[in-house]
């Protein structure tokens, strides 16, 4: 494969910024593959991985920005590259002459130009970016640190830096935040209400308030600590200090943290800390699946019954909500559509929280699942039932995340559809701010085709997928939903559904 680059030296764009010029360039016609990233060791290596790699590469420093590429027809190279290149002038281009405002280039000149300001929102390089962070919290700016691979030793340091003057230290890897009712990151457009929400882990804090926005209820904030915080480690430092400012806030009336399972010392702190306060609070620990009651704390085991519990605790009617219960006809039909050899589901998702509830539901029932969010060194994907988190550090190290760029996932499931031993694929599609425009459509070319592909080998190919987003978000939920019908998938109401759908789908045995 011949490999296109182009370096531009010590020029720095933020991380943001380059996943949504890679996914623009990766659109761009006789493209096979492009990256755009700075040359850190990290980047090189997943281009070296990838095919896209030389001396050139080798050579650049971490200070530059490395265009690199693949194309179909090697004479369109020169052409190619020049519409990359433009993508990227067309980004950075600033007409300071019909502007009178100055383009800060430090935070702390930002912090001078408005010192009304009190939140930096932070998405450098990882190398980069506790020294970001820093600076802005020594400017009492709070902050929203969305970069990753950050050391736990600059995380602590950060947050009892932050906990010392009283800010919030959302990170690192802090996907999704919406304080006073602006959304960071990856946020869905929801009403304001009474319900509180503290996460480690962001499109799990995604799915509650979309849920509780569907059920007539609204948030007051939605506040990220990072996917560390609730370690031994880091002690849950900004989980406990959040419940503290959302026990205190009077336009909260109950609270809901949603978390990965803690560190069993963190958790017992957090739960102390949650009985003392003198409102409800709904616990979802993704995987942990027993409901319990402990005074004012309500354990729920799934995502759409905490959001339900939390609506219900606001003091929302709920009896005349559509709870779309499960449809048992509809799961009798598919199960005898497919044949003895289809017994396994594949669930490939953008989302890592989505990811995990589907595994921990799917693991409820059968033995041999494996997924990329459970960390363990002990399952391996040749494990029948797989559920992949696109957006997990393999996945997007000098990559676009794939709720901006699903090529990847697109591949994938192109392959998987051809299994004959797979009943089920499983896909999110997840809508907001920071997501991709149209996500659905992206992947209905695919799904028409696998399932035509499947039929016509005679067989049923199942195909569910969730939709994560409310009526209000841009991309327009009712459009993204005719688009998924049209393809003859099965649409689940929430992440929930979804998976125990897809668990009951491949189950050999009578309807119960």
């Amino acid at each position: 494969m011949n490999v296109v680059v182009k370096v531009i030296s010590n020029r720095y764009i933020d991380s943001v910024s380059l996943m949504a010029l890679s996914t623009k360039a990766n659109q761009i016609d006789g493209i096979n593959q492009v990256i755009i990233a700075m040359a850190t060791e990290m980047n090189k290596e997943v281009m070296k991985n990838v095919g896209l790699w030389n001396e050139i590469v080798a050579n650049a420093e971490s200070s530059d920005l490395v265009i690199v590429l693949s194309v179909e027809d090697p004479t369109q190279e020169a052409e190619i590259l020049a519409e990359v290149e433009d993508l990227l002038n067309r980004k950075e281009k600033v007409d300071v002459a019909s502007s009178k405002v100055k383009i800060p280039k430090t935070i702390q000149e930002a912090y001078e130009m408005d010192e009304t300001a009190n939140l930096a929102l932070i998405s450098v390089n990882g190398h980069y970016a506790a020294r970001e962070a820093q600076q802005a919290l020594e400017s009492n700016l709070n902050v929203m640190l969305f970069s990753d691979n950050v050391s736990v030793e600059e995380e602590i340091h950060l947050k009892d830096l932050a906990l010392e003057k009283g800010l919030l230290m959302m990170g690192p890897d802090c996907g999704t935040a919406m304080i006073n009712q602006i959304g960071l990151g990856f946020m869905n457009a929801v009403r304001s209400g009474e319900i509180g929400i503290v996460g480690a882990s962001g499109t799990g804090s995604q799915e509650i308030a979309v849920r509780i926005h569907e059920f007539g209820g609204g948030i007051s904030q939605l506040i990220g600590v990072g996917g560390r915080d609730l370690t031994q480690e880091v002690g849950g430092r900004m989980m406990l200090a959040s419940m503290k400012e959302l026990a205190e806030d009077p336009n909260t009336s109950v609270i809901v943290l949603v978390s990965k399972v803690p560190d069993p010392a963190v958790e017992e702190k957090m739960i102390q800390q949650a009985k003392a306060i003198n409102k409800p609070v709904v616990v979802w620990f993704l995987g942990q699946l027993e409901d319990r009651v402990d005074g004012n704390v309500h354990f729920v085991g799934m995502s759409k019954n905490a959001a339900l519990k939390a609506v219900e605790l606001a003091g929302i009617d709920t009896s005349t909500l559509d709870l779309h219960p499960l449809n048992w006809p509809l799961i009798e039909e598919v199960r005898a559509k497919l044949k003895p050899e289809q017994q396994y589901i594949r669930g490939l998702f953008s989302g890592g929280t989505l990811c995990g509830e589907a595994y921990a539901l799917a693991k409820e029932k059968y033995a041999n699942v494996y997924s990329n969010t459970a960390h363990d060194p002990n399952q391996t994907k040749e494990q029948a039932h797989t559920f992949i988190d696109y957006g997990a550090d393999e996945y997007t190290d000098g990559k676009p995340h794939p709720m901006i760029d699903p090529s990847s996932r697109l591949a994938d499931f192109k392959t998987i559809a051809k299994d004959p031993e797979v009943g089920v694929i499983l896909l999110d599609f997840v809508l907001g701010y920071g997501a991709h425009e149209d996500p659905v459509g992206v992947m209905v070319p695919a799904i028409i085709e696998a399932k035509k592909a499947a039929e016509a080998l005679g067989r049923h190919l199942e195909v569910i997928g969730y939709i994560l987003g409310t009526d209000i978000d841009r991309q327009n939920l009712d459009v993204q939903l005719k688009k998924l019908e049209s393809t003859g998938a099965t649409y689940a109401s929430s992440m929930q559904n979804a998976a125990l759908l897809a668990r009951e789908f491949v189950e050999k045995g009578d309807v119960k």
